[in-house]
């Protein structure tokens, strides 16, 4: 008897120690992380610590001219401050052109900005790249990587940049013409070889993660930018194979189909057109999708274009596939993403 008091007496200990030296995330939080606006936003976490995000060229606020891709940054995904424009000065490899969708990486010890050039109607939009040994900026242009003539697709926007485990860089891109990739030259400044096509016309705004044997395609699809009447939304598709092809749930591949939904406008809530999604992981390994949205009864900047804020969810794995609650942008409390100080 004494032997089995004495061993509950142990167990307890070290349960209770055991607890008392786990972190418990208490911190909760609602959407939208960060307002007026960040729309398209791509996200890096930094060598200081800090995660910092990147977006579409917009006028807000004091802001009476359009600020050359804005950076924000947190430590915690959640408080987020604005930083500045990452141009000093718009490139000036096209005659006419707005700054949108960046894709921030690092790569061979600088900080590589992908970005598109373009304007609404553009037939001849492109993707360019820029670098800086510091997240905050001044990006240096390097100039243009092609535009839709010289690479053969329609409406070449929306890059996204993917270094492989054995160090092969590729650029994904596209907008409603197909998503293509290419492979790029060892310094990224460059492409090198012939174009493929991963996935079909319904779809914009690549981003591909890898988790455990499966790549994982992430696009938007339906209208970005149509203020309440938005109907943007996020689909996947998953393969074996970086190059492809990538099928959704029903095994169909996405050349011919929309994917697999996981993220929608909200049934009964304020926000709708939730797209163009950059992915993260916090401290714990949960994968976190940055993404913005729109509030139907707050839509539009003084300008016109629409008021996107940025929102994140965490990534729920079920069956190899990914999914976010409810399929809808989340503005309930929450718990925080688990960032280790």
């Amino acid at each position: 008897m004494k032997k089995i008091f004495l061993f509950l007496f142990i167990t307890t200990l070290f349960v209770i120690t055991a607890c008392g030296d786990s972190e418990v995330n208490e911190t909760t939080f609602q959407n939208p992380v960060y307002e007026p606006v960040l729309a398209d936003p791509s996200i890096i976490k930094a060598d200081d610590g800090y995660y910092y995000a990147y977006g579409t060229e917009d006028a807000w606020g004091e802001h009476s001219k359009a600020v050359f891709t804005p950076i924000i940054k947190s430590k915690n995904l959640i408080d987020w401050e604005y930083v500045g424009p990452a141009f000093e000065a718009k490139p000036n490899w096209k005659g006419a052109g707005s700054l949108w969708a960046p894709d921030i990486q690092k790569y061979q010890d600088k900080y590589y900005l992908y970005y598109s050039l373009s304007i609404w109607g553009d037939s001849n939009p492109g993707i360019g790249v820029a670098l800086s040994d510091n997240p905050e900026g001044p990006f240096e242009d390097q100039g243009k990587l092609f535009t839709s003539e010289e690479i053969g697709v329609a409406n070449s926007i929306d890059p996204f940049f993917y270094l492989t485990e054995d160090g092969i860089p590729y650029l994904f891109w596209g907008s409603f013409h197909g998503i293509y990739g290419i492979e790029l030259a060892e310094d990224g400044l460059s492409t090198k070889g012939e174009k493929f096509q991963i996935a079909g016309d319904a779809f914009e705004a690549p981003y591909i993660i890898k988790r455990e044997d499966y790549y994982y395609f992430f696009g938007s699809l339906g209208s970005c930018c149509d203020g309440a009447n938005s109907t943007y939304h996020v689909a996947v598709g998953r393969s074996d194979n970086l190059l492809g092809p990538y099928l959704d749930k029903n095994g169909k591949d996405i050349k011919n189909s929309t994917g697999t939904t996981i993220l929608q406008g909200q049934e009964d809530g304020l926000y709708v057109g939730p797209g163009h999604n950059a992915i993260v992981q916090d401290d714990e390994g949960t994968d976190w999708l940055i993404y913005h949205a729109i509030n139907k009864e707050d839509s539009k900047l003084w300008t016109g274009a629409s008021r996107r804020p940025v929102m994140i969810d965490p990534i729920v794995w079920e069956d190899g596939w990914p999914k976010v609650k409810d399929q809808q942008p989340n503005t309930e409390d929450q718990p925080a993403p688990v960032i280790n100080q």
